[in-house]
């Protein structure tokens, strides 16, 4: 009698503790968004908002290329003023480990380096003596090598109307160097959204023309391998959170676990959204770019570098 309830015991507190584990997951899958959270428009005054990137002070940097600016968001009274224009029709950007602000300068197709005093320095003017796609979105490790994309959409500034570059790739930029390499080609059709772990192991991809992302093993020294998609969905950007979540964006932003599984929808008003990345002095503001408008929202979640 003793062992069988002993046994009962023990299977009871099994279940409960499995119960427990399984309301646990549940309610950290229904409480990345803040309780109460709603989506909060910043400014709607823009033609077409992409690449956020966020400095050490959680303000936000984005482009409103159209209009070829660079626009400053400010963590501290939610306000908005134009930081750069012209801006070399910037697109993608990122905020190096020196807080410098790299931009996917799409006018020449070129990669910039803007310095707080908004000195400009061009990192990449072409490769192989024929100038790049259009570099689209990027993401820096903590060597400081710099990962992008290179689709090819046709801008109505340019002259030309084929691709420069044979195929539609990634790079990697290495620390101190001026002339990328192949590390992704893969027959993709139109590489963009980029993000990497903050551990330096794992690098997403979305092939927005294909609606695929697919997930990579990065190695010591930079190459990529063990090719997996992650989700059958494409995105025009990504961010990553603590607990390892990945956001995508188009149809407002869906959000999945790192095993892949979606586990919230975000609505925007907005037909199309483009970038987003985390914000504020503690990185719990999910910031939204989408198409006129940038928006907030409040998380419980957090950011990560």
């Amino acid at each position: 009698m003793k062992l069988q309830s002993s046994l009962r015991l023990q299977v009871g507190l099994l279940a409960l503790v499995m119960t427990s584990s399984c309301k646990a997951q549940q309610t950290q899958q229904q409480s990345i968004i803040a309780d109460g959270s709603e989506l909060t428009l910043v400014a709607d005054e823009y033609e077409f908002t992409e690449g956020p990137a966020m400095d050490s002070n959680g303000d936000v940097y984005f482009t409103d290329q159209p209009n070829d600016r660079i626009v400053k968001w400010t963590a501290a009274d939610n306000s908005v003023a134009d930081y750069m224009k012209p801006a070399g029709r910037s697109n993608g950007l990122y905020v190096d480990n020196d807080g410098n602000l790299l931009s996917a300068a799409d006018e020449k197709n070129q990669l910039w380096r803007i310095d707080s005093d908004k000195n400009v320095t061009v990192l990449i003017d072409d490769f192989k003596g024929k100038k790049l796609n259009g570099p689209n979105d990027m993401w820096i490790d903590k060597k400081g090598g710099v990962y992008f994309t290179d689709p090819f959409y046709q801008r109505s500034w340019w002259m030309h109307t084929e691709a420069p570059q044979e195929a539609r790739r990634v790079y990697y930029l290495a620390p101190g160097t001026d002339t990328p390499r192949i590390v992704a080609e893969d027959n993709f059709d139109q590489p963009n959204g980029i993000i990497g772990s903050p551990d330096g192991k794992t690098l997403y991809i979305s092939d927005n023309g294909s609606k695929k992302t697919y997930v990579y093993s990065i190695g010591d020294d930079a190459s990529l391998s063990n090719k997996k998609l992650f989700a059958d969905m494409g995105s025009d950007g990504m961010t990553l959170d603590n607990l390892g979540n990945v956001y995508l964006t188009g149809d407002g932003v869906t959000v999945f676990n790192a095993s892949g599984k979606q586990i919230e929808h975000i609505a925007v008003p907005e037909n199309w959204t483009a970038n987003i990345t985390f914000a504020g002095p503690d990185q719990k503001t999910l910031f939204i770019t989408a198409m006129d408008s940038v928006y907030t929202l409040d998380m419980n979640v957090h950011g990560v570098r």
